[in-house]
């Protein structure tokens, strides 16, 4: 079969040959779990990359419907046994059904341009969209739409649309941090925190943690202003040649090696800025630079143990335990591969009662923008997530991405009972307070 141009074909070949088909891989794969379908499994969408490599077959809207029900939650790849690269295997089959338009249509193409080339690539428009969800929010428009019934005389995806809408902060990051802030003694290190997208305008609180940790951990902290989308979600959806002008965005504003490190406090972005020197390797002019970033990149928890954080002290005798568990967002523990160091933080904490949960890492269903793709599939993993949380008896969910913290959320939200939702370096800065407070008194 003859056909265009073809990230697949241009792939090394021996990624793609790889997987051994052992199936170890189908236990921790969720889309497996719910349908029981090698179709449907990673050795499954393998087998379907490689025969478009082999110029078997095309990549056909079957193929793209494919690539969009993976989640491409990279549990998998802590399963397999042989080292597959699926990332790399998930990108370029996703960037192939969209370079082929299997999918396309007037409506995906919009919404592709929009979210992805305008909002997601000029920070002042994902701030100004963002302002306008606020006043929505904050005025009360929402809440009389809802009540009005006139949500319900629209087409069904908009009401979804509204029930998943992001809980817009008052103020976005550059407003509560400063360019520069130092520590109250001499600086151990100088670091450079990340504010991302998402994180900027609807979980600014973590950013405002993350500084106070490592302020009260001795580093120097430098927070660009205005800062662009790292380009994590473009590169999950298809959208290579976007994400790799993001990410020399990003090396043009900073020079890594004037850091000790680069933070991150979310996991998924995290894990695609550790692979900017993967992205730009063939690109003799940010190459080098881009190796060097990815070198330097570091999430918050993984920086904070490799600096030997300063442990918070223990409150007055007789305090009640706060029990708590933790998700493992899944670009942390299975893309990062970082899953003890939140856990030496939450208990560091003290009064802590850290509960382990079933299925910690196993997706949430939260995925990008895959609770809105794929709802159903979403939904299912998000209500079998937040039934283990419940199991645990916590009062309190510490997870380190924001898309995980709502879909969490939202899963309490929609059923009975309430915890808290947050990040675990949230609740070391509200112990370094509470320390200082009780220092004071």
């Amino acid at each position: 079969m003859s056909s265009g141009p073809s990230l697949l074909k241009e792939l090394d070949y021996s990624v793609l040959q790889q997987c051994m088909h052992c199936g170890l891989c189908l236990p921790s794969c969720p889309t497996y779990l719910e349908t029981g379908r090698e179709r449907n499994s990673p050795r499954g969408r393998i087998s379907l990359m490689r025969a478009i490599a082999d110029d078997e077959m095309a990549a056909t809207r079957g193929f793209a419907d494919e690539m969009a029900y993976c989640l491409g939650c990279l549990a998998c790849t802590t399963a397999c046994p042989a080292g597959v690269d699926y990332g790399t295997l998930f990108e370029s089959a996703r960037a192939e059904a969209e370079l082929g338009g299997a999918a396309a249509s007037p409506w995906r193409s919009f919404i592709r341009f929009y979210t992805l080339r305008f909002l997601l690539f000029r920070p002042w428009a994902l701030r100004a969209q963002a302002r306008i969800l606020r006043f929505y929010e904050a005025s009360g428009l929402r809440g009389l739409a809802r009540k009005s019934g006139i949500l319900s005389l629209l087409p069904a995806r908009i009401g979804e649309l509204d029930r998943q809408a992001l809980p817009i902060r008052r103020e976005f990051s550059d407003a509560i941090i400063a360019a520069v802030e130092r520590p109250g003694g001499a600086a151990r290190h100088r670091v450079l925190v990340l504010t991302g997208c998402i994180q900027d305008i609807a979980f600014s609180d973590v950013n405002r943690a993350t500084v106070d940790v490592l302020l009260a951990n001795g580093c120097e902290v430098a927070t660009p202003r205005g800062q662009s989308c790292c380009g994590s979600l473009h590169v999950h959806n298809g959208d290579l040649e976007t994400a790799r002008a993001l990410a020399r965005r990003q090396l043009d504003a900073v020079d890594p090696a004037g850091y000790d490190a680069i933070i991150s406090n979310s996991a998924g972005c995290g894990s695609h800025l550790k692979r900017y020197g993967h992205l730009l390797a063939d690109d003799p002019a940010y190459a080098a630079r881009a190796a060097q970033w990815s070198s330097r990149m570091r999430d918050i928890s993984e920086w904070l143990v490799e600096i030997a954080f300063r442990r918070p002290a223990a409150p007055p005798s007789g305090a009640v335990p706060v029990s708590l568990t933790y998700h493992e967002a899944c670009h942390l523990c299975h893309g990062q591969k970082i899953t003890a160091q939140p856990r030496e933080i939450l208990r560091a904490i003290p009064g802590v009662d850290l509960r382990e949960c079933p299925e910690a890492t196993m997706c949430c269903g939260s995925a990008g923008v895959y609770s809105l793709t794929q709802p159903a599939t979403a939904t299912w993993l998000r209500d079998r997530k937040v039934g283990h949380i419940r199991s645990t008896g916590a009062s309190i969910v510490a997870t380190a991405n924001p898309g995980c913290q709502q879909q969490i959320e939202q899963g309490f939200k929609s059923g009975q009972g309430a915890v808290r939702v947050t990040h675990p370096v949230v609740l070391l800065a509200e112990a370094y307070t509470a320390e200082a407070k009780r220092v004071l008194s």
